[in-house]
């Protein structure tokens, strides 16, 4: 399994809310506008539980919420997917108004998609780590 890390970010919230926010994936929808334009994301749609979404080279993915450990860890798997991708949300609380996150992907990946897409998969989970820590959690 390929695995990719997104480097740790620090939140000015505390983890309830961070996690409160995050583990309800309804709460994307307010939040589409934030999204770069470069992560190349079309047809977002979600709900409570799932995600999904459109982005080249690897077409349409979904995610379903398949664990929550509150305010922890909130993990996720592919919906539909014909390879095995995991991924989860970390969050630890250091202070009151503090929170480090990191973002792990895992994805059992050929070889020949994993040259494909390794890159864009280590640029994009940082990507992604970025936009949540930019949300205001308040």
């Amino acid at each position: 399994m390929a695995e990719y890390v997104s480097d740790v970010k620090q939140i000015a919230a505390n983890a309830h809310k961070v996690f409160a926010k995050l583990s309800d994936l309804s709460n994307v929808e307010a939040m589409k506008d934030k999204i770069p334009a470069e992560a190349g994301l079309k047809d977002l749609t979600c709900d409570k539980d799932s995600i999904s979404f459109s982005v080249n080279p690897v077409g349409n993915v979904k995610f379903k919420i398949i664990e929550r450990e509150e305010p922890k860890t909130i993990k996720f798997a592919a919906d539909g997917s014909p390879i095995e991708v995991n991924m989860w949300i970390q969050l630890v609380e250091k202070e009151e108004n503090l929170t480090k996150m990191r973002l792990t992907l895992k994805a059992d990946l050929p070889m020949m998609v994993k040259m494909m897409v390794d890159g864009k998969l280590k640029d994009g989970i940082n990507k992604v780590a970025d936009v949540l820590a930019n949300i205001n959690y308040e």
